[in-house]
């Protein structure tokens, strides 16, 4: 029954089970076929926390079929059925690359985590904070975020931090503030990029919610004049902070959105600083989908 309707990874575990197949067996059986999958990565796929992505995982699939003597396509056929239900149940999305100019570089990193790039997860409210030092650089940014999961099996996030030119990713520091502890964290120098992995206590079904916080500190790049925000799903509230040293105040700042990277500013407004002329924000009840975010202009 299991082969038959899945879900893939209980299907997995069915197999192995039935062939008393431990996973260390499993990698050298895979290894002698010339396919690397580590024994953590093949745990992952039997407890449904993460699904086979890649070309070379894909490979290792057809041959966990012939290892575990199951008709030809049996996984991989619930694996493509996975994908289609996730794709049936959660919001409608955009790429990273549409979003951000960086955007291929995240995406590439989240193919190596072997994560799919929502995480299975859709934003419900999100309040960022982002501090602006006495050098004119990024110091950092802190996050509070309510999620909603539109599959089963979620309990992680991924969070991306994408400095200002200049930035050393190995210098930023990753924190989790609350309900989460960090786990892997991915670094790309040349696009200025690191992606972390948030992971929950509990596992969330399809419609669970959950809060947390989490928030980066860089300091590393060179002089800020803006921050964005790219928003792959519609829906939500979206809250902006930007708070500047009292030692360098910018002489303008306006709020903007943008359907992507390379096209033109819209709904531009000047935005007045409260909190003695430091702090700026932004308050959208329903994002859509593009980028949004506040620009300041030095003397």
């Amino acid at each position: 029954m299991l082969l038959r309707a899945g879900p893939f990874h209980l299907a997995l575990r069915a197999a192995l089970a039935a062939r008393g197949l431990p996973l260390h067996r499993i990698q050298h059986r895979l290894a002698a076929r010339g396919i690397k999958v580590g024994v953590t990565s093949l745990s992952y796929w039997q407890q449904g926390a993460r699904r086979p992505r890649r070309a070379e995982s894909l490979r290792a699939v057809r041959a966990l079929e012939q290892i575990l003597e199951l008709p030809a396509g049996t996984l991989l056929r619930l694996l493509n059925g996975a994908r289609e239900g996730a794709d049936a149940a959660r919001p409608p999305s955009r790429p990273y690359r549409t979003l951000a100019s960086a955007g291929t570089a995240v995406e590439e990193l989240l193919a190596g985590m072997e994560l799919p790039a929502d995480g299975g997860l859709h934003t419900l409210g999100h309040h960022e904070r982002v501090r602006v030092g006495p050098r004119r650089e990024l110091l950092g940014r802190d996050s509070q975020q309510v999620v909603r999961a539109h599959r089963d099996g979620v309990d992680r996030y991924l969070a991306i931090h994408h400095g200002d030119p200049g930035c050393d990713p190995a210098a930023v520091r990753v924190l989790a503030h609350e309900n989460c502890r960090t786990g892997r964290i991915r670094r790309d120098p040349e696009a200025g990029l690191v992606v972390a992995e948030l992971l929950f206590d509990a596992r969330l079904r399809a419609g669970d919610t959950h809060v947390f916080g989490y928030g980066f500190e860089d300091g590393t790049g060179g002089r800020s004049s803006e921050y964005v925000r790219g928003f792959t799903y519609a829906g939500g509230q979206y809250v902006l902070q930007v708070r500047f040293d009292a030692a360098a105040l910018p002489v303008s700042c306006r709020r903007f959105r943008q359907s992507g990277p390379a096209a033109p500013r819209s709904e531009l407004s000047q935005l007045t600083p409260s909190g003695g002329h430091r702090a700026v924000h932004l308050v959208e009840q329903g994002v859509r989908r593009g980028i949004l975010g506040i620009g300041w202009e030095w003397d």
